[in-house]
């Protein structure tokens, strides 16, 4: 089971807000996750970056594989491995 760090869309039409989320690579973008690990605003200025550190330590270590957005939210929020 590939286990990967990755965005999921909540929010209204027009109106992004998403969540940090750890699931498995098969699962639809929206549908089934494991962990809430953060959560990422790009409607605000700047935009809100919300990542709970020591969960997404804890995921990587355990060999979780970040999207690329997602990895970027990490160096942005300036979280090292």
């Amino acid at each position: 089971m590939a286990v990967k760090l990755r965005l999921t869309r909540v929010g209204s039409k027009k109106n992004p807000i998403y969540r940090v989320v750890v699931a498995d690579s098969r699962s639809p973008r929206d549908g089934r996750f494991i962990e809430i690990i953060g959560r990422y605003n790009p409607q605000t200025d700047p935009s809100t970056i919300d990542l709970d550190e020591a969960k997404v330590k804890e995921w990587l270590a355990k060999g979780a594989q970040p999207s690329e957005p997602v990895a970027r939210l990490i160096k942005v929020a300036g979280i090292t491995s």
